[in-house]
């Protein structure tokens, strides 16, 4: 109760994993776990490939004609399916810069829907929730949530359980093998993909996931057996979550949530300072700020302050969605610019 009333986070669930039994109690109360999600569509995927029924390098539009003709759904489970404005403007092409997507595993589970020949959600509690006899998982939960991005909620306890199938199936390790490096900073120490899951320092896997109201930690130590679920209903529990995981995964590091210095010195504006555009926003970096201006009638325009966070990026002067958010800059165009604005999802210089 201490790390509660510490950081006023109203409701936790936490579930510990080691030694193949999983410690903490939990009640009949769920929580939404985000895109923790990702991991299960993930699983699914690979299970079909196992099959023989589906390929990772093969162009998805073998199983959905709509899709462009070079995306694969390795692309998809690492993120790197490129970014597209429209089904007509495809402005950076797949297997370019990682840019972190909903969509992309909602297109994901449309693919399970047409290689495993069921909706989605049934296939998910055929294959994986009544095998591993879960009896909290809720599928289909939020408005407007896709289906295999972020629409499951759970307790802790079975979260583990689908972990420990994670680490006794070895058919599933392929997963966890690095497929994107070199990850820019966005804050979460994230340093690579796999298929589905983030890679941590010290051989971590693991996933966040946000939802309304709600905010999921998983981290997970294969080599040791060990695992951690935090569930959340709060936004601003990061430092709970990393007072827990540091508390029970004592043999690996464990990053804290980023942090303005006191000092930060200027950044590098010839090369950092530009317009940055996604699908939703066009982004100007200034020396002291983040300008959005939207790009369509949902969004609206604002101004974030940030500061030099390190030699290519910058972090939030305040915090917002629960800790303060750090942007990269990668990529060099022609003019030694950066090319990209990174904070997990990338924007496009203009």
């Amino acid at each position: 109760m201490g790390l509660i009333a510490q950081y006023d986070v109203p409701g936790v669930q936490v579930a510990f994993l080691a030694d193949g039994e999983i410690q903490g109690k939990t009640t009949d109360e769920v929580f939404r776990v985000g895109s923790i999600t990702k991991l299960w569509t993930a699983t699914l995927v690979q299970q079909l490939v196992d099959e023989g029924v589906l390929d990772l390098d093969q162009p998805v539009r073998r199983h959905l004609p709509t899709c462009g003709p070079a995306l694969t759904a390795r692309h998809l489970l690492t993120h790197m399916g490129g970014i597209a404005l429209s089904t007509e403007d495809q402005v950076v092409p797949p297997g370019t810069v990682l840019s972190y997507s909903n969509s992309g595993f909602a297109v994901l589970a449309r693919l399970v829907e047409a290689v495993g020949g069921r909706p989605f959600d049934d296939v998910l509690h055929e294959r994986l929730v009544e095998p591993l006899g879960l009896r909290s998982v809720v599928t289909g939960v939020g408005h407007g949530t896709a289906p295999g991005a972020s629409d499951i909620a759970m307790n802790a306890r079975e979260l583990l359980e689908f972990v420990r199938l994670h680490l006794d199936d070895p058919k599933l390790a392929v997963l966890r093998e690095v497929q994107v490096e070199n990850v820019p900073d966005f804050g979460g120490g994230v340093v690579g993909w796999g298929l589905g899951w983030m890679l941590y320092r010290d051989g971590v896997v693991g996933h966040t996931g946000v939802a309304k109201g709600h905010k999921a930690y998983l981290r997970v130590v294969p080599e040791s057996g060990t695992a951690v679920a935090v569930l959340t209903d709060c936004a601003n529990s990061e430092m709970l979550a990393y007072e827990v995981f540091t508390g029970l995964l004592k043999d690996v590091t464990t990053e804290a949530p980023p942090t303005p210095a006191e000092n930060p010195g200027s950044i590098d504006a010839a090369r950092m300072c530009g317009t940055y555009r996604n699908q939703w926003y066009d982004i100007t970096l200034e020396e002291e700020a983040l300008i959005y201006q939207p790009r369509t009638d949902l969004g609206q325009q604002k101004r974030v302050e940030v500061v030099r966070h390190g030699d290519s990026s910058v972090i939030t002067v305040e915090p917002t969605n629960g800790g303060h958010q750090v942007f990269s800059l990668v990529g060099e165009d022609e003019e030694g610019r950066a090319r990209f604005l990174h904070n997990g999802s990338v924007a496009y210089r203009v």
